[in-house]
Parts: structure tokens; C-alpha cells; sequence
């Protein structure tokens, strides 16, 4: 249909009246679709693809000089502007980074009330854990090992979110990460695509529930292979095996897809040499034909524009088709959106309208799945009390709780007695960091409602411990700065002026203490999007710090803040007791407090095997056989090559025991399932919670298996005392593999060892037998 045409069939007094098909909420969605889109002029349509940023500055004096700008300054200055006069012709469909409901609600009048048709702007933001009330870190929550925990989290984000007029989050970040100097490790699940999956359903499921007013969409991503970029450095190109992206990168995309994504976002990154941004083979034939998905593919910020910068596409509207052509229907810019190019490419005959129209379609079919045409604007009065609901922050709370985990405690240090303290010395600069506390990606957080371990210790301890604090060692700013930190005015730099001063009168608090408290890591800063490491040491001279302080004889407890695994080598094995706290959010504080002193038995488990060094990444538990498998451990010949921690690992308060590993039976034909059972017993007088993990290894087949697989996981709470038999079924979604022989998945008979217990060096051990059909 021409623009001209496109433009009769549309009454404007109709269109006020309401009266038009895609207007009656009581017609079949794909009706209303349908009839909406045969009246959308080409520029239109196009317009529903492209996303802008609403980089929202403060306002300025009326008689300041923009020439006195640089060009890119006065670009930036004037780019809302540049988006409303957007929004008011119809050529942008959707806007993120809009916080405020009033803001808003104003922009949303634009898009409803003065354009020709009237269709309502999709409203994007990263709540990525938390808006106000901040969760612990994405890869905290994967630490739970606790779907139902992560669901419950990210249904709170997702409340705070549409009560201020947003929509839909970029969220979950699903990328499996296998290099800690990646940054981007902090958001995602880890390094195991069974626990990525079922860690991605879940915040899918949390965002979007049934996709009512207090949820919104959720976008899986970076689609797909972005966690593999070389050398862990972010947005760096990435080379992996079919195999290793069919059974490793892409379960907890389908996991996410099956679970409902309304959307999915491309990656930056070249996949084996094609940008995944216009990659036909990732967008169309895995995402759409094979994985099933059926929402639609938004890029990376300025993604489709940089195609042009990879040196892939010959200029902007080359970039356009070809991202278009090849599955991505929404383009995220700042500026000059590459997809405006799209109406004349039509006209040129370079591309065919169709294309564009299946794009656009799955645009408003969201945005109709969301109610947004009967309900878009947001009650601005009721914001306010849903982003300050106390629930929420108790709900943060034992959050940050279920997700700590006890690396270390030999000798027993902990839990602390209350009653047997009289001084606790807390040193650390994150100590008492507000803004660390709460860790990177978020953008609407009070740091006023925030409680440090510092203050955590103290309001649980009361006035009948003395608890003292000293920063310590200071943390050296980045060499590259965080391109996050210009828009966060809470972030406070530190200096190095007075270390040898402060490290000195830490050592000599802890001194005088009954236990120091050290708190180490990195700063939030220092992790996240463009925040990759060239190495895992703890920054500046946090370990020097400590080497002093475990010196006094001071009994020591380690809490490490970090969204990546640290060198704790010489920690492991001076310091009795070690906790990793990642950053715990909003009441991360309290959390910690209530496991030192005992209130909460720690639960946590690794996500990731933690190396002992950085020269060891990737290192990874479910790594294959390969040659002299009884030297594993001696490949390096001056250390270890095994990890510090192992994939799964977390001690507890309690103690407990497994037996009595058993099979519903001892042999099964491929397609079917087996029940695996085994007893976990709590042999202590304390109540806790164990991760019970089950793993496999398939001795031969169509292909070499890795050593030990995850394959299932029941986080399990047991009164002191109690015993209770925990169930899993063992079928051939399981069981399965994509094997680079076939070209296809494929389950093989063979003889699977089947492993059981508290982490990936499980020792409970039985045997199944699969036989051929």
C-alpha cells in the first residue's frame, strides 16, 4: 500500500472517535493488528522499528550560548527535543531510558494525542535487578539456585517499573560466561547452561507473569555467543563451535523463550565472522525456525549503525536491510536511527515492503499484548508508594540472604556469637559504601534507603558490641573510566593520598578487636558492561591490608564484594573463614549480618568454578576427558589447574549427609526417563537449606561427553535433624546433546555415570544403563 493511500483510508475524526477496528479492544488481537497496519504510511512503519534513547539533560539557563558547545555536545544537549519532534510525526515507536511518570505520561500524550493514528510509545528501561528497591547482582540471584526466589525478585522490579510507566526491561541478561574478566559475568547465570536455563525462566516469568499492569516485557539477551568474546573482553568478537552454541550458549535463550519472551536482544559482537546484529543464521534460522520464538528482536544500542563501523555493511541503509532482512525488527539509537533509511530502500526496490510489515507486526503486537492502546498513561500519583513499599526491601532482604555463600570456615569462626563480642572491628572501604553496596546497572536507587555491613553490624549488634570501622587501603580509580558514572551522581571517588596511614590504622583496629570484619573487592564500578579486568587481583593494596591484619592474631572473617571470582589464593589459605557477599543491594547490610552472626544459615553456591589465578581462565567444571585425564589437576607445572572453588560449591552452618543413591531401575531405552532418589539427611541441631545437584557423564557415544554435566538442582530446606529423599526424573531433553558428527541432537546408548551431592565433586555415585530402542 502507497503512503498516500495508506493515509485516505483513515478518517481523522474516526480516529478521535475511536471507532477504527484496531481501536476495539473486543476484536481478535491479530485483527486489530492487522487493520492498524494497513493504515500506516511507510515513514510510519519504519518509525514503529526505531528506539530512541531519551538522553534527558538538566534544563538549561535561557540565555546560555549552545554555540559555545562542541558539535557533539550541542548534539547531545538538543537530542530530546530531536526525539519529541519524532515522537509528535510518528517516527519512533518506542523510547527508553524515561524514569519519571510525569515525563513520561507527557511524552506518551505526544505519541497518543497529537499523532495521526494515535499509537501509543513503548516505554524501555534496565531494571536489570531492581529499579528503586535494588536486588543483589543478576549473577547473585543465579547463586540462590532458587527459581522461585528469582521469579518472586524480578516480579517486584517489575511492579516498580510499570508503576512508573515502563514497559518493558532489557532484561534478562541469559549470556553464559565461561572468562571472570568479562564484565558483563555479573549479570548473567554463570558459567552452566542447566542452571542458565532454569535461572532464565525464572526472571522471565517474574518480569512478564501474565503481562498485566504490574509486569512488563521481558528481553532475553545478548542474542547470542556475546559471554565467548575473546580474551573476556566486552564487545569483542567471538568465535564458538556449533556445538558449544547449541549446548552451551543457547539453552538458556530457549529456556527464556519457552518461559514467554515477549522480546530478545542481538548482540554487538561478530559471531564466526558475521555481526550478530544482521546475522540471518542466528535471528531466522535458530531464533525463529528452531528455537520457536515468536516476539520481536530489538538491537544493542546503535548496534545496527555500527554494522557500518564493523566494516560489514557498505553504508547506513545497507546496514538497515540487511538487519532487517535478517530477523531484527527494532533498531536502539541516539541519533540518526539507520532504519529511517528503510522507506526509500522500498521505493528503490532494494528491499520489499512484506519485510518491513513483519517486522512492524510483531511490534504492535506487543504493544497491544501489553494494554498499552486502552491504558497508556501511568497514575503518577500511585508511583510513590509502590516504589517505597517496605515489602519490597524486606524481599531484598532475604534475597541477598539466600544468596550468600560460605566459601570457607575452617576452623569454625562462624557464625559470630553475639554474646561472646565485646569489639568488632569492620574494615574495608565497600564497608560502608553505600553506592557499591547496591553494585552496577542501576539508575533509579536511593542510596539513602541503602544499608551498608557496616551498618547492618551495627543495628544487629546494638550498643552491646562496640563496632568500629577504618576504610583501610583505597581503590584505585579505572584508567578508563565508566562511561556509567557520568550519569550517577551517588558514585564517590576514592584516594590513594593516605594509604600507608589508613592501612595502618586498620591493622591496628583489627588489633585491638575480638574479630575484624575485612571487607575486599572491587568497586561497582569496576565490573559490568565495558568494565572487563586483565587480571582477578583484589585492587590496590587490599591484600597487603590483609596480610597484616591476619599478622595480629586477630580471628579473621572475609567478605568478599565482587560480581567475578577474585584471587583469594593466599586468603584460602590463611584466612579461616570467607564469605562471598557479591553486591547485595538495597538491604545487602542486614543480609550479611544475619549470616555472620548466625540468624541465616548460608545457602549460596558458586554459579562459576572460581580459578585460582587468572592465567587458568576459562576453566570451567564440565570440561571433557581428553588425554592422561588422571593428570587434570598437573596440566600447569607450577600450579594447581584446578579450580580454587569448584562450580557448585558453598559450605553451611548445618551438616549433611547423602546415602541410599538409587534408580527406579537400572536400565532404560533412549527416550525414556528415570527416577534418580537419594537421601539427604541434616545431621546437625541447626535449620538450613542444601542445594542437592545432580550430574551425569556419558562414558562413549556419538561424541566425547564433558566429565561431569549438571542435569538437575532442588534447593531443599531441612529442619535440624531431618531426613528427606529428594527425586529427580532423568529423560531425554536431558539426556541429549548436539553432537558436530550428526549435525543434529542426537541420544546415544550408552552407560551414564550419574553423580549426587552438594557440588560439581559430587562423590555419590551410581550407574544407569540406555539402551537402544
Amino acid at each position: 500500500m502507497t503512503d498516500v493511500a495508506a493515509e485516505s483510508v483513515t478518517d481523522p475524526a474516526a480516529v478521535r472517535a475511536g471507532d477504527l477496528p484496531y481501536q476495539n479492544p473486543a476484536l481478535p488481537l491479530e485483527q486489530r493488528v492487522d487493520d492498524l497496519l494497513s493504515r500506516l504510511t511507510l515513514e510510519e512503519k519504519a518509525g514503529q522499528l526505531t528506539q530512541f534513547f531519551y538522553l534527558d539533560m538538566e534544563e538549561l539557563p535561557e540565555d546560555f550560548d549552545l554555540e559555545t558547545l562542541r558539535p557533539e555536545q550541542r548534539a547531545y544537549v538538543g537530542q530530546p527535543k530531536m526525539v519529541e519532534a519524532a515522537i509528535a510525526a510518528g517516527t519512533t515507536g518506542s523510547v527508553l531510558f524515561v524514569k519519571d511518570p510525569a515525563k513520561t505520561n507527557r511524552l506518551q500524550r505526544l505519541a497518543v494525542e497529537t499523532t495521526r493514528l494515535g499509537i501509543p510509545l513503548l516505554f524501555g528501561f534496565d531494571v536489570i535487578h531492581g529499579l528503586r528497591t535494588i536486588f543483589p547482582v543478576p549473577i547473585a540471584l543465579a547463586a540462590t539456585w532458587s527459581p522461585a526466589t528469582i521469579e518472586t525478585a524480578q516480579a517486584v522490579a517489575a511492579r516498580e517499573a510499570r508503576a512508573v510507566g515502563i514497559a518493558w526491561t532489557f532484561a534478562p541478561t541469559v549470556d553464559i560466561a565461561r572468562d571472570p574478566r568479562w564484565g558483563r559475568i555479573i549479570e548473567g547465570p554463570g558459567e552452566d547452561p542447566v542452571l542458565g536455563a532454569a535461572v532464565a525462566a525464572a526472571q522471565v516469568q517474574g518480569f512478564q507473569g501474565n503481562l498485566d499492569a504490574e509486569h512488563v516485557l521481558a528481553g532475553p539477551k545478548h542474542f547470542a555467543g556475546y559471554g565467548a568474546a575473546r580474551g573476556g573482553r566486552d564487545y569483542d568478537d567471538a568465535e564458538v563451535s556449533d556445538s558449544e552454541l547449541w549446548n552451551v550458549y543457547l539453552p538458556p535463550f530457549q529456556a527464556a523463550i519457552e518461559a514467554g519472551a515477549g522480546t530478545v536482544m542481538s548482540a554487538y559482537m561478530d559471531l564466526n565472522g558475521v555481526p550478530a546484529s544482521a546475522n540471518r543464521r542466528l535471528l531466522s534460522d535458530m531464533l525463529r525456525d528452531e528455537l520457536g520464538f515468536e516476539g520481536f528482536v530489538v538491537s544493542d544500542a546503535n548496534a545496527v549503525r555500527s554494522l557500518e563501523t564493523q566494516h560489514f555493511a557498505e553504508d547506513l541503509t545497507d546496514a538497515a536491510v540487511r538487519a532487517v532482512s535478517a530477523g531484527l525488527d527494532m533498531e536502539m539509537c541516539m541519533f540518526d536511527p539507520a532504519f529511517s533509511r528503510l522507506p526509500q530502500a522500498v521505493t528503490d526496490g532494494v528491499i520489499g515492503e512484506e519485510v518491513i510489515d513483519d517486522a512492524v507486526r510483531r511490534v504492535l503486537t506487543a504493544k497491544f499484548r501489553l494494554g498499552l492502546f486502552e491504558n497508556p498513561y501511568v497514575l503518577e500519583d500511585a508511583a510513590a508508594s509502590v516504589l517505597g513499599a517496605l515489602e519490597h526491601r524486606e524481599l531484598a532482604r532475604t534475597t541477598a540472604e539466600r544468596s550468600i555463600i560460605l566459601l570457607k570456615n575452617e576452623p569454625a569462626v562462624l557464625p559470630l556469637r553475639a554474646d561472646a563480642l565485646k569489639t568488632v572491628a569492620v574494615i574495608g572501604e565497600l564497608a560502608d559504601s553505600k553506592r557499591d553496596t547496591l553494585g552496577p546497572w542501576v539508575f533509579e536507587h536511593d542510596t539513602d534507603e541503602t544499608v551498608t555491613v557496616l551498618e547492618g553490624l551495627r543495628n544487629r549488634l546494638g550498643d552491646r558490641v562496640q563496632v568500629t570501622h577504618a576504610p583501610g587501603a583505597g581503590s584505585p580509580s579505572r584508567r578508563f573510566p565508566s562511561m556509567f558514572d557520568r550519569m550517577d551522581p551517588t558514585v564517590v571517588e576514592t584516594s590513594l593520598d593516605n594509604d600507608d596511614d589508613e592501612i595502618t590504622r586498620a591493622v591496628e583496629l583489627a588489633a585491638s578487636a575480638d574479630v575484624a570484619i575485612v571487607v575486599v573487592g572491587q568497586r561497582q564500578n569496576q565490573i559490568g558492561e565495558n568494565a572487563s579486568t586483565a587480571t582477578l587481583d583484589l585492587p590496590g593494596r587490599q591484600l597487603e591490608q590483609l596480610q597484616r591484619i591476619s599478622r595480629t592474631g586477630t580471628p579473621v572473617v572475609l567478605v568478599v564484594m565482587s560480581g567475578r571470582p577474585l584471587d583469594l589464593r593466599w586468603a584460602d589459605a590463611h584466612v579461616p573463614a570467607i564469605v562471598q557477599a557479591w553486591y547485595p543491594g538495597t538491604r545487602g547490610g542486614e543480609a550479611v549480618a544475619s549470616v555472620l552472626l548466625g540468624e541465616v544459615s548460608p545457602a549460596g553456591r558458586l554459579p562459576f568454578s572460581w580459578p585460582r589465578h587468572v592465567g587458568q581462565v576459562p576453566i570451567i567444571y564440565s570440561h571433557n576427558r581428553t588425554f592422561q585425564p588422571e593428570n587434570q589437576g598437573a596440566r600447569y607445572f607450577e600450579e594447581e589447574s584446578v579450580p580454587l572453588y569448584p562450580f557448585g560449591h558453598g559450605l553451611s552452618y548445618a551438616d549433611f549427609e547423602y546415602s541410599n543413591l538409587r534408580l527406579d531401575r537400572p536400565e532404560i531405552q533412549v527416550g525414556e526417563t528415570v527416577t534418580v532418589s537419594v537421601d539427604v539427611h541434616n545431621r546437625s541441631g541447626v535449620d538450613a537449606d542444601e542445594v542437592v545437584q545432580l550430574y551425569t557423564h556419558q562414558r562413549y557415544g556419538t561424541a566425547s561427553r564433558p566429565i561431569r554435566e549438571l542435569k538437575g538442582f532442588q534447593r531443599v530446606p531441612l529442619a535440624a535433624g531431618e531426613i528427606r529423599t529428594v527425586t529427580f526424573g532423568l529423560g531425554p531433553d536431558m539426556l541429549r546433546y548436539w553432537a558436530a558428527a550428526t549435525g543434529r541432537f542426537v541420544q546415544d546408548a550408552t552407560t551414564i555415570d550419574i553423580y549426587v551431592g552438594g557440588s560439581s565433586t559430587a562423590e555419590l555415585t551410581t550407574t544407569l544403563e540406555v539402551a537402544k530402542r
